[in-house]
């Protein structure tokens, strides 16, 4: 099953300034580019007169469905070890047995704790495995390309993300813009409380146990709680602090 969501450049993805460009170039407009490469030739040797069909893309390693390495976070990771970049995660974390836990009922900018957690992996019946790859369903799953879709959805926190890791966890995942809650929401608690720990606080944790998450995926309201795998190898982009990956549910039948 496919959990990844489209690269598209005209729907609201990403915050302002932070949205992907791709500029289409049809089979007729690069016929010429084709013939470049072999002079004397004309649009007449070419079938139906084509040339090839290409993007041209100016994006982040961000955009769309990726997988973030613990260096996105911080520099070091593991309590001051140098954090590994997108080439170096281990491809063992990206191939694993995985379970979903379901918060779409939980506000936007909720941040969810360690109890949460525990108190949905009770009602599904699962416990947690080394290297089992969790995914969250947020309520902002369902608004991916809306307007609000950046500012949807609850975000996991410091302690709850901890308590993961501590089972062994090592890759995450979220349908939401960031596995943290919502900028604009913790933007607001910032403000009424002045405590910094609040900001990127689920993403920070990766100083103390290195680790890394999928964002931006799609249809997990389709995966069962448990009993599938997922797949997401991230491309290869060298000293990167994220990479771009089709994330794919495997399903036992």
């Amino acid at each position: 099953m496919d959990i990844s969501v489209s690269l598209r450049a005209d729907i609201a993805s990403d915050p302002p300034g932070h949205l992907p460009r791709i500029a289409y170039y049809s089979h007729e407009q690069t016929a010429d580019d084709v013939l470049s490469f072999f002079p004397g030739a004309t649009r007449e040797d070419l079938p139906d007169g084509e040339g090839w069909a290409i993007e041209r893309v100016q994006i982040t390693t961000h955009n769309g469905t990726h997988l973030d390495a613990p260096y996105h976070y911080a520099s070091t990771m593991d309590g001051g070890a140098r954090a590994i970049t997108i080439d170096e995660v281990p491809l063992e974390w990206c191939l694993q047995p995985a379970v979903k836990l379901d918060f779409r009922h939980l506000p936007s900018g909720y941040v969810a704790t360690r109890a949460d957690v525990q108190a949905e992996l009770k009602r599904i019946g699962h416990e947690l495995a080394p290297l089992e790859i969790v995914v969250v369903n947020t309520a902002a799953g369902a608004r991916y390309g809306e307007p609000d879709y950046v500012s949807s959805g609850c975000g996991m926190g410091r302690d709850a993300t901890l308590f993961l890791l501590e089972q062994g966890v090592r890759l995450t995942g979220t349908d939401a813009w960031s596995w943290d809650a919502p900028f604009v929401h913790t933007a607001a608690r910032y403000a009424a409380e002045h405590d910094p720990s609040v900001i990127w606080e689920g993403h920070r944790v990766g100083r103390e146990i290195g680790y890394c998450h999928l964002e931006k995926l799609a249809n997990l309201e389709s995966l069962p709680d448990a009993g599938f795998q997922i797949s997401c190898f991230p491309v290869k982009v060298h000293a990167g602090s994220a990479g771009w990956t089709r994330a794919v549910a495997i399903l036992d039948h």
